[in-house]
C-alpha cells in the first residue's frame, strides 16, 4: 500500500498497523491481528493475544471483600484483548477503545485479567484504562503498557486521579495483594 497516496485517518490506520507489526511480529507473550477492515483495506480492529502469567480473579469470590478473609490471586497466563479504532480515530474525542474477552464464542465465562486498571466487574468487565498522554501515541505504546499491566509492573490502585478503573480489584491489592506480596510474581 503507498502511503503517499493515502490520505488523513487512512495514512494513521496504515502507520498503526506498520507498528503494530514492527513492535510485535515473531514475539511469543504478544501478538497482534487484524479482525475489521475498513474500505481502504486497512485495519479497524485488532484482537492481542497475551500469553503472559497474570492474576484472573480470587480464590474466594463467595467472600470477596469481607474483613479478615485471605483471598489469595488465580492464575492464568492466556489472555485476548480486543482493541477498536472508532470512525473519528485518532482525534481527541474518538479514541481507541481496548478491552479484554471475557467470554469466548459460545458465551463461556474465559480469564481475563485481575488488575486495578481493567474492569473486572460488571456491565463494562474487560474494560482497559490506559491513560494515553496524547492523540499522537501510538496503538504499539499501549499494547505494550497492557503487557505492564499484567505483569503487574504499572498499576493504580489509590482512590485519587486519575482513579482505579475497577475499585473492588484496587481495595484487593492495597489490603491484600500488595502486603501479602501477591502483585509480584
Amino acid at each position: 500500500m503507498d502511503r503517499e497516496k493515502l490520505r488523513g485517518r487512512d495514512r494513521r490506520l496504515l502507520y498503526e498497523w506498520q507498528q503494530l507489526e514492527a513492535r510485535f511480529d515473531g514475539r511469543h507473550d504478544i501478538s497482534c491481528q487484524p479482525i475489521r477492515y475498513n474500505a481502504t483495506g486497512l485495519p479497524t480492529a485488532y484482537l492481542v493475544n497475551y500469553r503472559i502469567k497474570s492474576i484472573c480473579g480470587v480464590a474466594d469470590m463467595e467472600h470477596f471483600g469481607e474483613h479478615d478473609v485471605q483471598n489469595p490471586p488465580i492464575f492464568a497466563a492466556d489472555y485476548q484483548m480486543r482493541i477498536n479504532l472508532t470512525d473519528g480515530y485518532p482525534s481527541v474525542d474518538a479514541p481507541a477503545v481496548f478491552g479484554f474477552l471475557t467470554h469466548d464464542d459460545e458465551g463461556r465465562p474465559i480469564p481475563h485479567p485481575w488488575h486495578p486498571n481493567i474492569r473486572f466487574f460488571g456491565d463494562f468487565a474487560g474494560r482497559v484504562c490506559i491513560n494515553m498522554p496524547d492523540t499522537y501515541t501510538d496503538l504499539a505504546w499501549a499494547v505494550q503498557r497492557v503487557a505492564q499491566y499484567l505483569r503487574y509492573e504499572i498499576y493504580h490502585a489509590t482512590n485519587e486521579p486519575p482513579y482505579p478503573e475497577d475499585q473492588k480489584v484496587a481495595s484487593w491489592v492495597i489490603r491484600q495483594g500488595e502486603p501479602n506480596g501477591w502483585t509480584v510474581f
